[in-house]
């Protein structure tokens, strides 16, 4: 092996070349070519098996190509190395190293500014491979990418970094293979990592930061494997698989991704275990068409739409898997869909635990739910199993089986449900085998009318209405049912309905049965509190009133089909709405803007009903102002006046937000929006928080999308729904102008300003009053120096305070008085002083 120095003119000695193309030229197959500090401004081509070094170490020697040759180093039929050497490209699109089909380089502690790595393989690898390896290497500064390997290339990077790419960091294609290690990855305006064709990737130990787009991008048949990999700020999704790619990830970590966290599509695969996807700006999964996705011990937290989405001929199965803090749904699967969930948790999701819709089908075995709107929702026809599974604490249903929804349930377990422990609503089948229902806020087990249920050995305990209520025309067989405990009759059975009851006990319960009128229920060995149970003897209840414990409407809030949407609903007068409006406390500006429009609509009608044009008016409101500062009641009584000037046909209020407009994904969000609207047709739709659907900064937002639709339907439906946009004063201004539609139809904004310490003081007095307490002269004025010294930060609440201090005033008042050996009246009454909590509990 013989050394050749590169050197300046009058250094380096005899025998030094001045030019590292000359030195290259006449070395010998394993020869080595050292270079002096300073920058050698020219392409160089290796042709032979040389080394090239540089003298002083990392960062000494920079190579520049000059203007218009490209690249600055060529690798051409040969393998050679590269150590300590800055290489600087003079077109950041095209190559700065250029490795050709056949060669091979090896380079060291080198960096690349201004162009890419590339290295070509042949088309396949039966014509030969390149081979490439770096380690400890930086590239910068590229358009297009970093690094590109194409064709049949074997690759390995150990602790390199990619950075200010304007394109994507890393590029394999063809049959190229890549094993990285310790990669690091950021600022990429396009993906991190590519792969395409069926290229190969094996990653560990790495961090993908500040990617345009996708951090991992895998397309066509290509194929990833990753462990210990860190994805940050994704512009797009974190994962992204397509066409029959496979990804295989484990101990990975995906935060903050622009859309979803992860995406399997197409016919793509995804195997995920001990991994976890955290604030998704959409969903934490998204699989899509006829791909397939399987996670083990892996965690979804902070998704903004539903943490898990399948939809298609997707098939999904997670195991031990953990979902938290979502914005809608826990796990939401529709189109053809196939889900599994065992040993999974779902916990404080906005909207529904697992909600299965159109043909799905899931099966979800050995799960807990706690803290969701509704725990369960089976919607499809398809029949989907339930077992073993626990809710808890839902704000509404426990698990309801929808219109048109098949279902068996299997050792369920139900406790603590906002409303109705299981629903099986119009038209559905349910199958309960085994479980029990406890302390839900509703009844035990509702069947709706149309509905079909078997029962077999259920518990209900303690249900604050019925144990079962079965509607008008529902049937079922119920065997082997316990009902202890409940406030309404044990079992409720309406007009037509024809259920089955055998070997079913009744404890504890205040009445047994109620019968409506026409209902034929079957009892068979039944008993109550041990006595024998018959059908209209002396141990069933008198029929109740009017469905007594079920609920006055199905389950999904709609009256039944033949029911007349104004019957049971008393008119209204204009004087009297106006005193309820003059009633509630504060709000003095909002009074007289809305007691203004109120005059301005009766003149409006007046003119139509003389045949006289009205003038132009717009209905819809924007209500600015800080929470709890009554917006929404004042929705609401806006609505109910319209009504009275017969200007609305029903007057109702529907609460939306961002939450129920906006889709889970591209084509979801008009429709979404549609059926909102929908629904407030009528009456008044009010949008909560309506700013969120105009970002700061949207871009691509589903937001806009909504606010598109909104603008349309309003003009459609001009004469039959006002619109309401509330939300912060500071950034309402923003959402009226997103969209000149918005601000031609939002004419006008009520403020509706903070409450001052005495008005929460009334607020807090009429709340008392409504449940029979009194305060003491004492207290009250305690109370208004306690608002007066209340923060009015974030977390200040305007009524909703009020009502929190009224709330603690009252536990505070019960611990006192358990003290008491014979408290009067007076004494339960009355909430002194020292029952209201200290300033810094409201700090």
């Amino acid at each position: 092996m013989t050394r050749h120095t590169v050197a300046p003119k009058g250094q380096g000695g005899r025998g030094a070349f001045h030019r590292i193309a000359d030195a290259v030229r006449a070395a010998a197959p394993g020869d080595v070519v050292v270079i002096a500090p300073g920058t050698w401004t020219e392409a160089v081509v290796l042709d032979r098996a040389v080394v090239l070094t540089a003298e002083h170490g990392r960062g000494s020697v920079v190579l520049a190509a000059p203007p218009g040759h490209l690249p600055a180093l060529t690798v051409d039929g040969t393998d050679c190395a590269l150590h300590g050497v800055t290489v600087w490209g003079a077109d950041d699109a095209a190559a700065a190293i250029a490795v050709s089909p056949g060669a091979g380089l090896v380079m060291e502690d080198c960096a690349v500014e201004g162009g890419r790595v590339q290295a070509r393989g042949p088309e396949d690898d039966e014509s030969g491979t390149t081979a490439l390896i770096l380690r400890r290497c930086r590239l910068e500064r590229a358009r297009l990418a970093g690094l590109h390997l194409a064709g049949a290339v074997r690759a390995r990077a150990e602790d390199i970094s990619v950075t200010g790419v304007d394109g994507t960091g890393v590029v394999l294609s063809g049959t190229a293979r890549l094993d990285a290690a310790r990669l690091r990855l950021d600022r990429t305006t396009g993906s991190g990592v590519r792969l395409r064709g069926s290229a190969r990737l094996r990653l560990a130990d790495s961090t993908l930061t500040g990617t345009g787009r996708a951090g991992l991008l895998l397309e066509e048949a290509a194929e990833a494997t990753a462990g210990e990999l860190r994805i940050e700020s994704p512009g797009a999704a974190g994962v992204h698989v397509t066409g029959t790619a496979r990804a295989e990830l484990s101990d990975c970590r995906i935060r903050g991704a622009s859309a979803s966290g992860v995406v399997v599509q197409d016919n793509g695969v995804l195997k995920a275990s001990g991994c976890a996807v955290a604030d998704a700006g959409a969903n934490g999964l998204l699989v899509t068409g006829a791909a397939q996705a399987r996670l083990a011990d892996c965690r979804i937290d902070r998704s903004a739409f539903s943490a898990v989405h399948l939809s298609g001929t997707a098939t999904g199965r997670l195991t031990d898997c953990l979902v938290r803090d979502g914005a809608e749904h826990g796990v939401h699967a529709a189109g053809e869909a196939r889900l599994e969930l065992a040993d999974c948790g779902i916990r404080n999701v906005a909207m529904t635990g697992v909600a299965v819709a159109e043909q799905a089908v899931a099966t979800v075995t050995g799960c807990r739910i706690d803290e969701v709107a509704k725990g369960i929702d089976v919607a499809s026809t398809a029949a989907s199993r339930v077992e073993h599974t626990t809710v808890t604490a839902t704000k509404e249903t426990g698990v309801q089986v929808a219109t048109g929804g098949t279902a068996v349930l299997t050792g369920l377990r139900v406790t603590g449900a906002g409303a109705a422990g299981i629903v099986v609503d119009k038209g559905a089948e349910a199958t309960l085998n085994g479980g029990l229902v406890e302390d839900c806020a509703g009844s035990g087990v509702v069947v709706w009318t149309g509905a079909r249920s078997t029962v077999v050995d259920l518990r209900i305990d303690r249900p604050a209405k019925n144990g079962v209520f079965l509607a008008e025309g529902a049937a079922g067989t119920f065997t082997s049912l316990e009902v202890s405990g409940s406030g309404f009759p044990a079992l409720h059975v309406g007009t037509g309905a024809d259920p089955v009851f055998r070997h079913c006990r009744i404890r504890d319960c205040a009445n047994t049965l109620g019968t409506d009128e026409g209902a034929a229920p079957e009892l068979h060995d039944c008993t109550a509190d041990g006595a024998p149970l018959t059908f209209g003897g002396p141990s069933a209840a008198p029929a109740a009133p009017a469905t007594p414990g079920g609920p006055t409407a199905p389950p999904d809030g709609t009256r039944p089909a033949a029911a007349d949407d104004d019957q049971d609903e008393p008119e209204e007068s204009l004087e009297d709405l106006l005193g309820e409006l003059n009633a509630l406390v504060g709000l003095d500006r909002v009074k007289h803007d809305v007691g203004s429009l109120v005059k301005l609509m009766q003149t409006v009608r007046r003119r139509e009903e003389a045949g006289l044009p009205a003038p132009p008016l717009s209905r819809h409101l924007i209500f600015a102002g800080n929470p709890g500062t009554g917006k929404t009641t004042v929705a609401r009584l806006y609505g109910r006046l319209l009504k009275a000037l017969g200007l609305l046909r029903k007057g109702h209020l529907v609460e939306v937000d961002r939450t129920a407009l906006v889709g889970e994904y591209v084509g979801h969000t008009g429709p979404k929006t549609t059926a909102a609207f929908n629904r407030a047709l009528g009456g008044v739709l009010f949008i909560d928080e309506a700013y969120t659907l105009a970002p700061v900064g949207a871009g691509n937002d589903f937001g806009t999308e909504a606010i598109g639709t909104l603008v349309k339907l309003m003009e459609d439906h001009r004469d039959d729904v006002v619109v309401i946009a509330a939300g912060y004063p500071g950034d309402m201004d923003r959402f009226v102008g997103s969209n000149v539609g918005l601000s031609s139809r939002f004419g006008r904004t009520l403020l509706f300003e903070d409450y001052g310490a005495d008005e929460l003081v009334s607020i807090v007095e009429y709340q008392a009053a409504e449940h029979r307490y009194e305060l003491t002269s004492t207290a009250r004025a305690e109370l208004t120096r306690l608002f007066e010294l209340l923060p009015r930060g974030e977390g200040f609440g305007n009524g909703r305070s009020a009502r929190q201090m009224f709330q603690e005033m009252t536990e505070r008042q019960a611990q006192r008085v358990a003290e008491l050996d014979d408290p009067t009246a007076d004494e339960l009454m009355a909430l002194e002083a020292q029952d209201l909590p200290q300033p810094a509990a409201h700090g």
